[in-house]
């Protein structure tokens, strides 16, 4: 019996969560998923974006039929005092295509979900237009699953880059199945210097908002984490 199905992007978001639990690749509706498992619990990494996260719901409730779905994964702060590391659980979840809003269980604040990787300026704009803290892609996707079947639904999200952070240029790397190309990215990235200091200072920013979400989590599951969240007192 499966209570809760947690949907997450990448697996570099969460590995220090699953690295116990049991790996299993399940196929559904002609798409191969990488499914982790462990006790009442299990994880998809569906990829990156909204409709991504909508087939990886559809296969988790399919092949698993949870109680109850979790977005989980990495966000960016629209509010100043947001910093890397903080954690955002959030009261309402707004799909920034439609205007689309959803109760959460438990949490606080606002999350949206816009369908592209939000730079700077796009940032200032959510966060003057729905008074948000952070800005996800998937979120509103796996919410809407949750209602279509009737399951409880909540987010945890970790902020991986603040308001003022210049995101590297990532659109292009990522595929139409939601996967990101990270050899091509990294080819590129050598080619362009002028782009290393942020690449570099994301990529640490990546590994301090993975350690926290993962202890949160295991919080969360009330499971013992096997590893302390390195980077928590390292923010930046």
């Amino acid at each position: 019996m499966c209570e809760i199905a947690l949907v997450a992007a990448l697996k570099r978001e969460i590995a220090g969560l699953v690295k116990t639990w049991r790996f299993e690749k399940r196929a559904f509706g002609g798409s191969a998923y990488d499914f982790f498992e462990s006790g009442s619990h299990i994880l998809v990494c569906g990829g990156i974006g909204g409709e991504a996260a909508r087939r990886a719901t559809e296969a988790s409730v399919a092949l698993y039929r949870p109680k109850e779905l979790i977005s989980v994964g990495f966000a960016g702060a629209l509010q100043e005092e947001m910093r890397v590391g903080d954690v955002l659980e959030p009261a309402f979840v707004i799909d920034a295509r439609d205007g689309s809003r959803w109760k959460t269980e438990s949490g606080s604040g606002v999350l949206i979900s816009f369908a592209a990787v939000a730079g700077q300026e796009q940032k200032l704009k959510l966060a003057r237009a729905y008074s948000a803290q952070a800005v996800d892609m998937e979120a509103a996707s796996v919410a809407k699953g949750a209602e279509t079947h009737g399951l409880r639904f909540r987010a945890v999200k970790a902020i991986s880059d603040e308001l003022g952070f210049a995101m590297p240029p990532m659109e292009n790397f990522i595929t139409h199945d939601g996967h990101f190309r990270s050899r091509a990215f990294a080819i590129s990235t050598a080619l362009h210097p002028m782009r290393w200091p942020a690449v570099f200072r994301l990529a640490r920013n990546s590994k301090t908002a993975s350690a926290v979400l993962c202890a949160r989590l295991s919080v969360l599951l009330g499971m013992q984490h096997a590893s302390t969240a390195v980077g928590i007192q390292d923010r930046l």
